[in-house]
């Protein structure tokens, strides 16, 4: 972020947020927006069934596809700014509509969520801005990708180029697999989303999370994070939507991620501008972190889910302020963004069936009490779940709760969050125990 000579301009008026989405990264940035002492007032769309366990965040039945009634709800209650969480939301334009009606809103236009929206799309923009990244080919049926995977003859990373909810991805181990996935796609996987593939030589290296809040012009750094993308112990199984995260990820330090925003995401930003996107929400960049330098595995327009649950306890009383201030292009009149110098860690209990077909409807108990919002260290997010006909809580979605801790250590953050989700029950429960391991200390045999 550039250093301002003059003194910064007051912000208007911040009372009214409302965040659109309704899964554990929206329940995750109400829960933070309650420590900013301006807003008196929070709404949630449509949220979950934890949503009215936050004290003064309201739900409001209005679907993320629902961009008239979006339009009206936020004239209906003076909404001042609008966080919209989820991917699909922004590649479909709300955030064009909203700001149409005069309202502030921190997420991209649809053309800036084609950084996520289309794989082949932010592809060519990182080749184009010179960003790292791997080689890569498009390919749009199946007999162009199986005849290049002839040629090559060598396993490949087989994305879904469109929105496929975080699992169109097979990094795949043998030329076989790649062959299968490629096949799978074209048959129809991932719908439309498949319609396209971008196949992608493979990078070697552990991965880490950066996001970056973007006024279109300068931006502000969170803390990098891990998550844990496959379902079973040992980074086994297929790949999830993230079974868990822990930040800050030691893996980049102050000097590695002054690196990640010289080289990857202020060019990036410099190349959205250079086609006419002014860019105001939160760049997501996966990196893989090679011999070479880190490279660019994948953009996400939105911030990530788990990821935003870790991260959101470490963030200061002003980041309802300064997400203000990128919605309105004054990242400059911003308050700094203060951040507690804890470890925080994050396990998420998924549903039976997870993540091919999750079993919705069974009855959850949950003994646990978060405490006070200012002083817990240790939040219970709601993800998927309901409320039944007869008031039960139970489960509606494939990630059902996430169980969020912070302490000095790792060791100390996961053993609280695994404490606080043995208080936890649902039928089919399933969540991974060797969430962080690369952080924690192994325990002797």
């Amino acid at each position: 972020m550039s250093i301002s000579t003059t003194r910064p301009l007051s912000l208007p008026p911040l009372r009214n947020v409302l965040v659109v989405g309704g899964g554990g990264r929206e329940q995750a940035l109400a829960w933070a927006f309650r420590r900013c002492p301006e807003i008196e007032g929070i709404w949630i769309s449509p949220g979950n069934a934890g949503t009215s366990d936050l004290e003064g965040c309201t739900p409001l039945a209005i679907a993320e596809t629902d961009h008239e009634g979006m339009a009206a709800a936020c004239s209906d209650h003076a909404i001042d700014l609008v966080v919209i969480g989820p991917e699909a939301p922004l590649a479909a334009g709300l955030a064009d509509t909203l700001r149409g009606q005069g309202v502030a809103v921190f997420g991209p236009s649809a053309e800036g969520a084609q950084l996520e929206a289309s794989k082949a799309w932010a592809k060519q923009l990182m080749q184009e801005a010179g960003i790292p990244t791997a080689g890569y080919w498009t390919v749009a049926n199946e007999q162009d990708g199986l005849a290049l995977l002839q040629q090559l003859q060598r396993p490949l990373v087989v994305k879904a180029d469109g929105l496929a909810a975080g699992k169109g991805v097979t990094v795949a181990n043998t030329v076989e697999e790649t062959a299968a996935a490629i096949q799978e796609a074209f048959e129809g996987r991932f719908g439309r989303a498949g319609e396209q593939l971008v196949l992608e030589e493979r990078l070697t290296g552990p991965e880490v999370s950066v996001f970056a809040l973007c006024d279109g012009e300068d931006m502000v750094l969170l803390p990098p994070a891990q998550d844990h993308k496959r379902l079973l112990e040992g980074d086994q199984g297929p790949n999830t939507g993230g079974m868990g995260a822990y930040a800050p990820a030691p893996l980049l330090d102050q000097a590695g991620l002054e690196q990640a925003r010289e080289q990857i995401l202020e060019p990036t930003l410099a190349a959205l501008r250079k086609r006419g996107i002014l860019y105001r929400g939160v760049i997501y960049a996966g990196l893989m972190l090679t011999d070479e330098g880190p490279q660019v595995i994948e953009f996400n327009c939105r911030f990530g889910d788990p990821e935003c649950q870790t991260l959101m306890p470490l963030m200061g009383p002003e980041l309802a302020r300064v997400l203000q201030a990128c919605a309105l292009g004054r990242l400059a009149d911003a308050p700094a963004l203060t951040q507690v110098k804890r470890c925080s860690a994050c396990v998420v209990a998924a549903a039976a069936g997870y993540p091919v077909s999750p079993r919705k409807g069974d009855p959850i108990a949950v003994a646990f009490s978060p405490g006070p919002t200012n002083t817990d260290q240790r939040q219970l997010f709601h993800a998927g779940t309901r409320h039944s006909t007869e008031g039960v809580l139970e489960t509606s979605g494939g990630r059902v709760l996430a169980m969020v801790a912070q302490a000095a250590d790792f060791d100390q953050a996961f053993a609280k969050a695994y404490e606080g989700l043995m208080q936890v029950r649902y039928d089919g429960m399933q969540f991974r125990t060797d969430i962080g391991h690369q952080v924690r200390t192994p325990k002797l045999s």
